[in-house]
């Protein structure tokens, strides 16, 4: 730190300069991400909400309200009408307390001291990291030809150190969905914790079943989904950071409680303590913004261009790794190596993604990759082919 005060002018500037080094998702270059820029409004009531706490709520009980409102409108959305949770930084915080939830669950009910988590191939790298946090072993269930959960593979690796089962409503690599009504099914029968992770899907998987589409059942509908996991800041279009964490009883957050003595409430949760109550007011604010049907015709244009691209893709030559259920398109060249065509597509300043499950080209149709850069990409993809 230097010695004197810096004009705010000059500091500006510097950042501005450095700020150019960042990609713009407005560009549309950005084809691997499932974040995207947060709407106008979102970002106006975040603004207002800077200074607020949510992990001391009693100073701040109208953010609280608010969060708590915001909870209530994603269970609902999600078939819950009284839900526990809250708005924590996004997907992977979420995810880890969830499993956090299901260890303290299965440690006070069943006595399990050394825990399994039953997790997907295609699972997020989140429970990696919870696993490790909360000292807890992983088994991996195998996928079947359709890169899904082999539900057979899964009930051959419960055990009775299982504490958690874990499916994905809209895989981070394909976008694909598990099928977890199945899964809620093995859950509920052998009494294991069920956790969907849906931090993709949960916002669009709803709004598309309203338009017409065929999507598997994945909601607290299923009497076996004990939480799922919601990102707002993916096509919630609400700023970074907003991911969600919904349970089905409130006992699940009660055995994750620590006492908070100096705070204005006794226990607390979250993982985090200290929380910015403005990913709660700008989440309300967007909800409210673009009620059901506004996230309908969000959710039918990004399906639209993602069949658009997916059929674009066919036409060139390339092959598709598996029919979209959601807006991401997996894909490779018939004749050269996943890694070269993702140099290729970064030599022309495309920033792709390439999946490990399998090894392919990822696209996520975002709301900040219009037609037109589709085409433009279509064009690109034409002159490597």
């Amino acid at each position: 730190m230097q010695d004197k005060p810096i004009d705010k002018e000059d500091i500006l500037k510097e950042l501005a300069e450095i700020h150019e080094l960042d990609y713009d998702y407005a560009d549309g270059r950005i084809l691997g991400s499932m974040c995207t820029e947060a709407h106008p409004f979102a970002k106006e009531v975040y603004c207002k909400f800077l200074d607020t706490n949510l992990g001391d709520p009693g100073l701040f009980k109208g953010t609280k309200f608010i969060e708590n409102e915001v909870v209530k409108s994603i269970g609902e959305l999600l078939s819950l009408d009284e839900a526990y949770g809250n708005i924590v930084t996004g997907g992977t915080e979420a995810n880890i307390m969830a499993i956090r939830a299901a260890r303290n669950h299965a440690r006070k009910y069943k006595g399990i001291v050394d825990g399994e988590i039953i997790i997907p191939e295609s699972a997020h790298f989140s429970f990696k990291k919870a696993a490790d946090m909360l000292n807890l072993k992983i088994v991996e269930a195998a996928l079947d030809e359709n890169y899904k959960i082999d539900v057979d593979s899964l009930k051959n690796v419960i055990s009775d150190k299982t504490v958690a089962i874990v499916a994905i409503a809209g895989t981070t690599e394909l976008g694909l969905i598990d099928p977890i009504e199945e899964i809620s099914k093995i859950a509920h029968e052998n009494n294991i914790y069920f956790h969907v992770d849906a931090a993709f899907g949960g916002f669009s998987i709803p709004f598309l079943k309203e338009l017409g589409y065929d999507l598997p059942v994945f909601d607290f509908s299923l009497p076996g989904v004990c939480s799922i996991t919601v990102d707002p800041h993916k096509m919630g279009l609400a700023p970074i950071p907003a991911g969600g964490i919904i349970f089905r009883k409130e006992e699940y957050l009660e055995v994750m409680a620590v006492d908070s003595p100096y705070l204005t409430v006794k226990t607390q949760s979250t993982i985090v303590g200290t929380r910015l109550g403005a990913s709660s007011a700008a989440t309300y604010a967007i909800m409210k913004y673009f009620g059901r049907q506004g996230y309908c015709k969000l959710a039918a244009q990004l399906m639209e261009n993602t069949q658009f691209f997916n059929e674009g893709l066919k036409e060139i030559g390339y092959e598709v790794i598996c029919e979209p259920e959601l807006n991401i398109v997996a894909f490779n060249h018939p004749n050269m190596d996943t890694d070269v065509l993702a140099e290729k597509l970064e030599d022309l300043d495309w920033k792709v993604s390439v999946a490990k499950c399998p090894r392919a080209i990822r696209v996520v149709l975002m709301n900040h990759i219009k037609k037109e850069h589709l085409k433009k990409l279509l064009e690109d993809l034409k002159e490597i082919y």
